[in-house]
């Protein structure tokens, strides 16, 4: 990833702050946003620390397709040039069917599938004309249901995002760009370590049947990440990777 420009959306915590840190030691020019001012300085001055640099803005809401596109024009102006576009960010709302209001539905596909395509948008004229990798962070929840947790909007959204990036590969192979997407299973993060001792019983007995004995981790969401957007990967396109220990096989 040596002097690749990685964008990469919600770096305030959890899997985004994981993928600045591990993009910029890899040597990639990372370019980052977030909702929230604190929690995006805070990645910053841990990227600063290791000895690499981070821009970025905040607050960005890319819920908003106006503000998307003022955050990836302004991206793109950092190093005169875009090599991934990492969509990252995310905000799901839960709720039964009974129960989910249409205002929680509507917030949680603008904040986990409309923003992907906004910066995606935005991004595609750059890419058309240089090439570009398009990451998609999905989720096990957009190709099945889930037992243990009301999530109809949350997997909608999902399975649009997996939907969307096969299509952004049919549409980019001619261009040079590719598009992949990553669904991680449970992923130990700030706002949901609480549920690995607290949770449901129902979440804690899948977390105890994955197969390689633990949840997941962000970082073993970067590595996959890491890999797809590097060269190696050069004829990888349209796939969606599951990454979760194995939980899924057993159905």
């Amino acid at each position: 990833m040596q002097d690749k420009v990685v964008l990469i959306t919600g770096i305030g915590s959890g899997m985004g702050r994981a993928a600045a840190l591990r993009f910029a030691s890899e040597g990639a020019l990372v370019v980052g946003c977030d909702l929230f001012q604190d929690t995006a300085e805070e990645t910053a001055r841990l990227v600063r620390e290791a000895g690499y640099e981070l821009h970025y803005q905040a607050p960005v809401d890319l819920s908003d397709a106006q503000g998307a596109k003022a955050w990836i024009d302004w991206a793109i102006t950092i190093h005169g040039r875009a090599d991934v576009l990492y969509n990252n960010a995310s905000s799901p709302r839960f709720g039964d069917v009974h129960e989910l209001s249409v205002d929680d539905w509507d917030f949680t596909i603008n904040n986990e599938l409309n923003l992907v395509f906004y910066t995606v948008k935005a991004i595609w004229p750059h890419f058309m004309e240089h090439g570009g990798v398009v990451l998609n962070i999905a989720s096990i929840a957009g190709t099945r249901g889930v037992e243990f947790m009301s999530q109809n909007a949350h997997g909608t959204a999902k399975g649009g995002v997996i939907s969307l990036t096969q299509q952004l590969a049919a549409e980019g192979g001619k261009y040079g760009i590719r598009a992949v997407s990553i669904s991680p299973g449970f992923i130990v993060t700030p706002s949901t370590a609480w549920l690995v001792d607290s949770g449901p019983q129902p979440l804690l007995d899948n977390l105890a049947r994955i197969p390689l004995g633990r949840p997941g981790q962000p970082e073993d969401i970067v590595n996959a990440a890491l890999f797809l957007a590097s060269e190696e990967a050069q004829w990888i396109t349209g796939v969606n990777l599951v990454v979760d220990g194995g939980g899924t096989v057993l159905g």
